[in-house]
Order: structure tokens, then sequence, then C-alpha cells
């Protein structure tokens, strides 16, 4: 009971954040809500963590939607700042008065930053490096013949200035019809089920985009116990067309506003987590997608043989 009570103020306060990032007005309805809310389990949240913080900063990698509404709803503000090692490492950031949920803020008191042709982010200014000590080819490398340091990431700056960064360019996936696919956006969106743990999203060179999802397996045995279904182990869960339906109608329900050429055509969902111990993520969590395209690599290749009638499990 308890549970559904803090989902149903999580949702409340995420529903008032919105409209308050929004800058519109909040019926009085949602602010007599958000009110109970409060009192009832996000001032809980707040004491959970102190009971005094102002502002939390995110950084180092990019900061779903969802997560922060629900933040900012419990009263902790949540802003994103972004840089690298080689500016400082600062190069925009949200501001408590001045935040727009979804970017990394406005570039900061003398930073520069323009997007190139290619969607590339460049930037420059005082905290910005010289150049890497005694490697004058790789210095010459990330910079443009004009002074201007190549992030390597792709992104662009909103009609307001704010930085909207969309994923690490070197992790574009490129179709066979020539459209390039920004993965993390797209991963972002369906970690918002429930049911899924961690997702990777596949398609370079090939002609439509699959994901590799490994379920939360806590919230999907308690979902297959509810609709009454014989699965006993993960295997079975992977092979089961009623589970692999339960994942197709939760993507498809996250990824409506993708263009038709983004979204994701088939699944499979494997039956252990990705780890630093086995080299498929960084220390700091990132997927380390060469690997797990050659570790799945059997995987992915039923998904693309496979009739697209069919469904992919792995």
């Amino acid at each position: 009971m308890y549970a559904r009570i803090v989902a149903w103020a999580l949702e409340v306060g995420k529903r008032w954040a919105r409209l308050m990032s929004e800058h519109q007005t909040i019926p009085l309805g949602l602010k007599i809500k958000h009110w109970l809310a409060d009192v009832v389990v996000l001032e809980k949240m707040r004491n959970a963590m102190g009971g005094r913080i102002r502002i939390l900063v995110s950084g180092g990698a990019p900061l779903s939607a969802e997560v922060a509404l629900s933040f900012l709803g419990a009263g902790l503000p949540i802003v994103q700042g972004y840089g690298l090692t080689e500016t400082s490492p600062v190069i925009s950031a949200g501001q408590l008065r001045n935040n727009r949920v979804g970017t990394s803020g406005k570039p900061i008191r003398n930073a520069e930053v323009r997007i190139a042709a290619d969607g590339e982010i460049e930037t420059r200014g005082p905290q910005v490096m010289a150049g890497y000590w005694n490697k004058p080819e790789e210095t010459a490398a990330v910079f443009t013949p004009d002074g201007w340091f190549k992030t390597g990431d792709i992104g662009h700056v909103d009609q307001d200035g704010f930085l909207i960064i969309t994923d690490r360019k070197k992790e574009l996936l490129k179709t066979s019809g020539g459209k390039y696919i920004a993965p993390q956006p797209i991963e972002q969106l369906i970690k918002g089920s429930r049911f899924v743990n961690q997702v990777v999203v596949i398609g370079n060179g090939r002609n439509f985009p699959a994901a590799l999802i490994v379920p939360d397996w806590q919230q999907l045995e308690a979902y297959a116990a509810f609709k009454g279904l014989d699965l006993k182990t993960r295997a079975e869960f992977c092979a089961s067309p009623r589970i692999i339906d339960l994942f197709e109608r939760q993507i498809a329900a996250r990824t409506t506003e993708l263009a038709q050429y983004e979204k994701i055509k088939k699944i499979a969902l494997l039956d252990r987590e990705f780890t630093i111990e086995d080299s498929e993520l960084t220390p700091t969590l990132k997927v380390k997608r060469r690997v797990i395209d050659e570790r799945y690599r059997e995987v992915i290749e039923r998904i693309y043989s496979e009739p697209s009638a069919d469904r992919a499990t792995g």
C-alpha cells in the first residue's frame, strides 16, 4: 500500500515540477495534491538527504528528465553541468534560478560554444587547455583551424541559449540507409520503464535499430506472478512471447516522439547484467559498445537474420 502512495506522490511531484520548470500556471487542484504529497512522502525524501539541500549538480552522464523532475518535485532542485578534463572541466551548467530540465544549462562566463556542421559541440575560452603535454599531433587533432576545441560530443543550443547534449560523436550509429542515430537518448527513454534495468541500442550498419535489454527481474517476476505466467527460469522469461510483448509495448509507449528511423524494431532480452568486472561497462558505468557488439554477436545476428514479423530473444 505504501509503495502505491510513494508512486502517487512522485507522479504528483513530477507533474508539479514540469509546470514549474516551464513557468506555467499550476492548477489549484494540483497545488493541493502536491502539498499532500509533500506532507506524506516528499518531505521524508528531503529529510533523508539531510533536510538542508539547496541544489544538486549532476554530471558525467545525461540526466534523465524523469529523474530531474522527480527530484525537483520533491523540493530537491537538481541541475546538469557539462564539460571535459580538457576544459577545466566546466563548459556549461544549470543554475538554481535559471534551469531548464533536459539541458546542461548555459555556457559559463567567458566560455563560448558553437555547433559544427556535423553537430559536434565546439568551445573556446580561458577554460580550454593549451594542449596535451608533448603531444603536438594529438593536440592539433582536437582543435579546429580557427582555435575552437572539439569536444567529441553531439548536441545543439536551443533558442534561449541552453545547451542540450545528445550523445558522443563516436557512439552515433549509422544505419545502412545512411541515417545517424544517437543511442543514449533512446536508451534513456526505454529506461523509463520499471521493467528495464539496462539497455543498449544497436544498429550500426544495419537497416533498423534494435535493443538488447536486461530486465529488472524483481519487477518482471512480480508481473509474471500477477498475470499467472508459468515461467521459472530467466531463459524461459527471455523466450516468452508474453514477456517480449510486454517490453515491446513499454518501448513503443515511451518512444512515440522519435522519428520512424529511430524507433526500435526488435529486441532481445538478456538473462545477465552488463558489469564492470566483465569489461562491459566503464568505471563510470558507461557501456562499452564494441565489447557488447562482440560479446553478443550471435544474439545480434539472430535479431537481424529473423524475419521482421518474428520476435528476437536472447
